[in-house]
């Protein structure tokens, strides 16, 4: 069971995840998480070098899907001027928002990945649902209230993963 807390990848930021990486993986499509994974949970908009990411996944046709527990206005305001998928209130780790995700895009599970900051719900939820997960250093250190608590229990979580070997990289 605790396996399924932990990534199949852990990357510093988004800006480490390259297309043509993905591509020699077969992977065509991502799924994302947006607070604290693309910018920080009190970012409205997109910076400029997300916008480049997000442009850069397009030209190499990997598509990009937004998937997030944060309410419509939120991922709706931070998702069209991207013109780009989104789903809000998702209910992560829940498997069916990334199962649906998936047949939206057109996409097999094994040509996708799912990418996140949080252990508790993105890595939890995309591996339950079967797909490969990129695990990304948050963006901030603050969080909002439910985000905080999780966060006690990841720490809790990667804690005992060191220790037993399972994981090399520091928080």
């Amino acid at each position: 069971m605790l396996r399924k807390f932990l990534p199949n990848e852990h990357v510093k930021s988004i800006f480490d995840i390259h297309p043509d990486v993905l591509k020699e993986k077969g992977i065509k499509g991502i799924i994302t998480d947006l607070d604290n994974t693309l910018v920080a949970w009190d970012v409205k908009e997109a910076t400029s070098e997300v916008v480049q990411w997000f442009k850069l996944m397009k030209e190499h046709g990997i598509k990009v899907t937004i998937i997030s527990n944060n309410n419509q206005e939120r991922v709706k305001v931070f998702s069209e001027p991207l013109d780009t998928p989104f789903v809000f209130s998702a209910r992560k780790p829940l498997s069916k928002a990334f199962r649906t995700t998936a047949k939206k895009m057109g996409l097999k599970k094994e040509e996708i990945v799912v990418v996140g900051d949080q252990i508790l719900t993105d890595v939890l939820g995309g591996n339950f649902a079967g797909f490969y997960t990129i695990l990304v250093v948050p963006i901030v250190q603050t969080d909002g209230k439910i985000t905080r608590f999780n966060r006690r229990i990841e720490r809790r979580i990667l804690s005992y993963m060191r220790k037993k070997g399972k994981i090399s990289w520091e928080e």
